[in-house]
């Protein structure tokens, strides 16, 4: 059996790092390995001296987190705020969106912090059926802009758009749509003068929603769901090949989310309709 050890052998000049090894006859046989180790050292270190990492943690003290505990009176409000719906009951629907919201598909009303979407654009006929054959839905109203005030800046105006219908629940959603246009074959969109459909629309759309009670905004429950889709087009066609992807992504989007919000819907009810002497839990 050969034997291997790791030693100094001392030379002449200086000691040094060499590899030693019984030979086939017995001999020892001293090999420096010394140079080798500093290369692969080498390697390394300038293989990872052009990393670095994404980025540090944060310091709980930074965002306010403290041993005192000290109670702060908005917390505390939202804390103490109790659901108050009456099962079975009526769901009041709201679209939002940011403020200057425009699409050629849509319309819009009121100003200020957001703005509701009025009209059905990606929403289909069979999605709100669903919603509305949730257990212990009565039924599900869209708010209308007759009932909202021109200047929209808190829940608060849709909760009381919400009471106007007389319904206990505000299901607030907003869908937020990112896209990006690459180009695959640049000299080919030069040789075609843009006739060549290389170009690719990329959407991606997160539908996300809230329940409120429409007395005091207790939150009942959160839904989010994301949906993402791409489509080839020319540069001639880009916009409406970009539009037509928004539109099939936020409709998918908001499929997703309406499955979500079923799920939501079950949890809430099996937590605060329980023991109402009117609801039927299932």
């Amino acid at each position: 059996m050969t034997a291997c050890t790791l030693a100094a052998k001392n030379s002449d000049s200086a000691s040094k790092w060499v590899w030693s090894y019984v030979g086939p006859r017995g001999q020892r046989v001293w090999t420096a390995v010394l140079p080798f180790i500093c290369v692969f050292v080498v390697a390394m270190g300038g293989g990872c001296a052009s990393y670095s990492v994404p980025g540090q943690g944060v310091a709980m003290e930074a965002i306010g987190v403290s041993a005192k505990g000290d109670g702060d009176p908005a917390i505390a409000q939202s804390m103490a705020k109790q659901p108050m719906a009456k099962f079975p009951t009526g769901i009041a629907a709201v679209r939002i969106q940011s403020a200057g919201y425009h699409s050629d598909t849509v319309q819009t009303f009121g100003t200020g912090r957001f703005c509701v979407v009025t009209t059905r654009d990606v929403e289909k006929d069979e999605q709100i059926e669903q919603l509305m054959k949730m257990p212990l839905v009565s039924g599900v109203a869209p708010v209308n802009r007759l009932l909202l005030p021109e200047q929209l800046n808190s829940e608060m105006d849709l909760r009381q758009a919400a009471a106007c219908l007389h319904a206990d629940v505000l299901l607030v959603y907003t869908l937020d749509t990112a896209f990006q246009v690459q180009d695959k074959a640049s000299p080919l969109t030069t040789i075609t003068l843009g006739l060549s459909p290389t170009q690719k629309a990329s959407v991606i759309c997160t539908a996300s929603a809230v329940l409120l009670d429409t007395h005091n905004g207790y939150v009942y429950g959160v839904a989010e769901a994301t949906d993402r889709s791409s489509q080839i087009a020319s540069a001639w066609t880009t916009d409406a090949a970009v539009d037509e992807a928004r539109r099939r992504t936020e409709s998918g989007a908001f499929a997703k989310l309406v499955g979500e919000l079923e799920k939501t819907w079950g949890g809430v009810v099996r937590a605060h309709a329980a023991g109402q002497p009117t609801a039927d839990v299932q």
